[in-house]
């Protein structure tokens, strides 16, 4: 079964930690110096957040799945769409093992879909991930440690 995932850069890791804590009515079930994680049942959804970005809000957002069969079948998907994929294969990224690959959806927002492995004890370097699209429609080089994007100027548009 698949779960959808959503990475949010925020400035105040505990305050962060706080407020989503009584929304989902959970404590996360990851807690680490710079980064948290809700594995959440109702919605079904992976939810992070992180002081590894530039910019304080939406990060990227992702299909988690639970098999290699479901990841290949989630690629396919991504090729369908069309697009550049950016294939990022086995990785350490958010104290996980994964493997991953990105696509910009046409709005410019990054899609992860991965398929973790096992867990880690560091937050992991980007390596191999140093050529792959970010939140923002911006094709930006990547910090040293993954998951985590230059930020984007603003684009000022009307509301609505």
């Amino acid at each position: 079964m698949k779960r959808l995932h959503v990475h949010v850069s925020v400035e105040d890791l505990s305050h962060s930690i706080r407020f989503y804590s009584a929304l989902f009515a959970s404590d996360p079930s990851v807690v680490k110096s710079d980064y948290a994680k809700w594995m959440l049942e109702d919605p079904r959804v992976n939810f992070a957040i992180s002081t590894r970005g530039r910019e304080p809000g939406l990060d990227h957002l992702g299909i988690q799945v639970e098999t290699g069969d479901e990841l290949q079948e989630v690629y396919a998907r991504l090729r369908q769409a069309g697009g550049n994929v950016i294939e990022q294969g086995q990785t350490t990224c958010c104290y996980a093992k994964s493997e991953k690959s990105w696509i910009d959806d046409p709005a410019g927002i990054a899609w992860e879909t991965f398929y973790t492995t096992g867990e880690s004890t560091d937050y992991g370097d980007g390596t191999g991930e140093n050529g792959a699209r970010v939140a923002h429609g911006k094709q930006a080089e990547k910090q040293t440690a993954c998951c985590a994007p230059q930020a984007a100027p603003k684009q000022s548009s009307a509301c609505c």
